[in-house]
């Protein structure tokens, strides 16, 4: 291709491309390109085509390399692009090929940002989903088996009793020696079912009594029986009577 065929094209780009086309030499020229469809929210994204011309342009395809203006495209990304500009290229042999070029190259950015912003909504709809399955969950419980009621049922008698311990034992730091000795009398004398509430596991449920149940000192009862027999051998008859 001469360069007068070159400059001619040059001239066409500059009056479609007056701000994105730097000219850095006869042969060699940089176009900017950004998305021709860009996505509101979405991420900016700019690169720049650099477009080097050989003696056999258009028969040929132009040496082309790009770089990164705005945005973040990684290597393996930008390598994927350039195979897709050379595919077209190709396809437009013998042809002035850098505004069909640069045209698929906005394209190409377009798409790359549509699937960016499809790919951190279907991300954040992820993060919902398992919020959510994980909020259920808590709210919802654990099913309860028989065994794991069984289990349960034991931890919580084990800790109302240490808490009735920890409660008593705190109650008797506050009480005076004779006081103590008294609660704890009372406290040998205690009803079945408070009994059964203290976590004695040796009773038998038709022994327990119901609350209100007044507790009998059998000590007393002995004693008072002896008493009165010792009444009866102290009283003595008269034959007169």
């Amino acid at each position: 291709m001469s360069s007068d065929a070159v400059l001619e094209e040059l001239e066409v780009l500059e009056s479609i491309y007056p701000e994105e086309l730097s000219k850095i030499s006869e042969r060699d020229i940089e176009i900017d390109a950004e998305p021709d469809d860009p996505i509101d929210g979405g991420e900016e994204l700019k690169l720049t085509l650099c477009v080097h011309y050989t003696d056999q342009y258009p028969d040929t395809l132009p040496n082309l390399s790009l770089k990164t203006v705005d945005g973040e495209v990684d290597d393996e990304e930008l390598e994927a692009i350039l195979e897709e500009l050379r595919s077209v290229g190709n396809e437009n042999i013998g042809m002035a090929m850098t505004f069909t070029l640069v045209s698929h190259l906005r394209e190409q950015l377009s798409r790359l940002v549509r699937t960016r912003a499809e790919r951190r909504d279907k991300e954040e709809r992820e993060k919902e989903r398992l919020a959510l399955e994980e909020e259920e969950a808590r709210t919802r419980g654990t099913p309860v088996t028989v065994e794991s009621f069984k289990a349960w049922k034991a931890a919580f008698d084990r800790e109302m009793v240490l808490k009735r311990t920890r409660e008593e034992e705190e109650k008797l730091k506050g009480l005076t020696a004779k006081e103590r000795e008294e609660w704890k009398r009372v406290g040998l004398r205690l009803s079945g079912r408070q009994l059964f509430e203290r976590g004695d596991k040796n009773l038998e449920d038709d022994t327990l009594l119901e609350e209100g149940t007044v507790s009998v000192d059998i000590s007393q009862y002995e004693r008072t029986a002896i008493e009165d027999e010792d009444d009866e051998e102290g009283v003595a008859f008269s034959d007169s009577d």
